[in-house]
């Protein structure tokens, strides 16, 4: 799932940091065993802060949809962190399966709750 600029969102922050998560993402997709542990745990310290900048985002312009945006969130973060804990011990084959799936959900995400936050924070007063 490499960048492709239709992801932007036209909010210069969000799209910066989603082009670091996926870049993320696709270097998991062939990174080495030997790679894999330390670009899963990047991952999952870029998107602890990817979504903790959107939560303060989502505050800022009083966001409809706050409470199911942050609910994915931590669904995610928990994955990260469960699989994360698999990784540290050795067994990779679970988060390699997991992070083949993330392509998937990150398009989905982008285009419903990611679009939405954006159309948000576009209408925002200057």
């Amino acid at each position: 799932m490499p960048w492709d600029e239709r992801m932007a969102l036209g909010v210069a922050d969000m799209d910066a940091t989603h082009q670091e998560f996926v870049a993320l993402a696709d270097a998991l997709q062939t990174a080495s065993d030997d790679e894999f542990p330390a670009l899963f745990k990047q991952l999952a310290e870029h998107t602890r802060a990817h979504f903790e900048h959107e939560g303060k985002l989502m505050k800022a312009c009083r966001f409809p949809a706050i409470g199911e945006h942050n609910s994915e969130h931590l669904r995610v973060l928990g994955e990260l962190a469960h699989f994360g804990r698999g990784v540290a011990a050795g067994r990779l084959k679970s988060a390699r399966d997991y992070a083949r799936g993330l392509p998937a959900w990150f398009a989905t995400h982008l285009a419903t709750m990611d679009a939405a936050l954006a159309a948000s924070l576009k209408r925002m007063p200057p």
